[in-house]
């Protein structure tokens, strides 16, 4: 979708957007329903990159203690302690630059997935940079999506991160797509960035070709030691209409409302599942960021009547549209 439709959109009547967010959710999501996933962190801290937001950065104070990669028993335990409360996905985030093939981590890793991927739920990972013979080993293993968030737009990507590129980014992800992954791609809001910026990320992350499989909507969690510890909160209706606009944008994508959600009250993630979010991350940290309660978004879900998804509902990868141009991160 293009810059300026997104601008158009971002420039309606607050309940005129939702009224078409609405529209566009129920044609394409006729179940009342949310996905609930589970991220758990195989790899805590010790990140040689400069991400300004992260607190698993080696070059911030941020007290995140360095831990090596979880054992394969002790994933499986959280994987299958996921599944019997209700995920239907299984995120595993390390906190790495990317991954190379042949190394003993990486062969680690793909071990840990073939036995994750036996449980019956999606299986997601996100390990940083990928190459194509990476991407490859990782569908083989039985990853059904990678998450790699482009976190903003191209320009004000510099300002929050100068250790990679956007290109660098929008290479994986070409990288994904070409194994067979779906992708799991979003942003982040609170970085700073102006409504341009913001638009400029899902105007990135809608023309890729395929579309994104889920789009999460991060807001920032300033984390003590970080660049961003004394960050402003995102203004709720400027959240909720960057979901509204995702769902019209990415109408066929799953739209996760992801961190900050500790901060958002029933009310505020009501106007967010109304708005088109249908999959939050569920459970006690996501990443090094507290999470609410399962009980309490059990709660919640109950109160607003909406379902969630069923063991069994597998995944289907988006196909490429053959007329369509291929995304910027073909190049």
């Amino acid at each position: 979708m293009k810059f300026q439709e997104l601008k158009a959109l971002y420039d309606l009547p607050f309940f005129d957007l939702l009224k078409k967010a609405r529209e566009v959710h129920e044609a394409h999501w006729e179940e009342n329903e949310v996905q609930l996933c589970t991220l758990l962190s195989i790899k805590t801290g010790g990140c040689s990159e400069d991400c300004s937001y992260c607190a698993q950065s080696a070059r911030y104070n941020s007290g995140v203690d360095v831990e090596r990669l979880m054992s394969k028993e002790a994933i499986l335990e959280r994987a299958e302690a996921a599944r019997s409360t209700g995920s239907t996905r299984f995120c595993m985030g390390a906190a790495w630059r990317g991954v190379r093939g042949g190394t003993q981590r990486f062969e680690q890793v793909i071990e840990i997935i073939e036995d994750v991927s036996k449980l019956g739920m999606e299986v997601c990972v996100t390990l940083g940079e990928l190459g194509p013979d990476e991407a490859k080993r990782l569908k083989e293993a039985g990853v059904t999506a990678y998450n790699h968030n482009v976190d903003t737009s191209p320009e004000h990507y510099p300002n929050i991160v100068t250790t990679h590129t956007y290109d660098d980014r929008l290479r994986t992800i070409r990288h994904v797509q070409d194994a067979g992954m779906s992708v799991c791609c979003g942003g982040i809001l609170g970085l700073g960035e102006t409504a341009e910026d913001r638009l400029r990320m899902l105007e990135v992350v809608s023309e890729f070709n395929p579309q994104p499989e889920s789009v999460p909507i991060n807001s920032l969690m300033p984390m003590p030691g970080t660049p961003m510890e004394g960050s402003d909160p995102v203004d709720v209706f400027d959240l909720v209409r960057m979901i509204a606009i995702a769902r019209i944008a990415v109408p066929k994508g799953k739209v996760r409302l992801s961190a900050g959600r500790t901060r958002m009250s029933d009310e505020t993630q009501a106007l967010c599942f109304f708005a088109g979010a249908n999959s939050i991350f569920y459970g006690d940290k996501l990443l090094t960021a507290k999470n609410p309660a399962v009980e309490k978004d059990l709660a919640l879900l109950d109160k607003l009547g909406l379902g969630t998804q069923a063991p069994n509902q597998a995944l289907e990868a988006p196909s490429a549209d053959c007329d369509k141009p291929l995304s910027p991160c073909c190049g």
